[in-house]
């Protein structure tokens, strides 16, 4: 399913803003990968979307139940490494942005 199956609000989104620079595209793919399935065994999450475009720029939100999940989940091990192999190879610039949903609607 392309979007995320969220419980009624609130809950909290990590919003991840990126723009790839000309690193590795396998290695990359692959770890993305990994951190996707890595996170869905973490305590408190939710679910995930994410896109990218031709142009190299990538919005990832992940879903989690409260605060406290998102930060054990920015201090996981594996994910750390992640971190930082991003920000040196993968990444020319990114944000992070962690809100609060209070409320949401759809159509489905």
């Amino acid at each position: 399913m392309f979007f995320a199956n969220t419980p009624e609000p609130p809950y909290y989104a990590c919003i991840f803003t990126s723009k790839r620079s000309e690193g590795d595209t396998a290695a990359y793919d692959l770890t993305a990968e990994l951190m996707d399935e890595l996170a869905a065994q973490q305590e408190g999450y939710l679910g995930i979307e994410s896109v990218r475009d031709q142009n190299g720029i990538g919005i990832t939100v992940s879903y989690w139940k409260s605060l406290n999940s998102i930060k054990h989940w920015k201090e996981h091990a594996l994910h750390k490494k992640a971190q930082e192999k991003g920000m040196k190879d993968w990444y020319s610039s990114y944000y992070t942005r962690i809100c609060k949903v209070e409320r949401e609607y759809h159509n489905k």
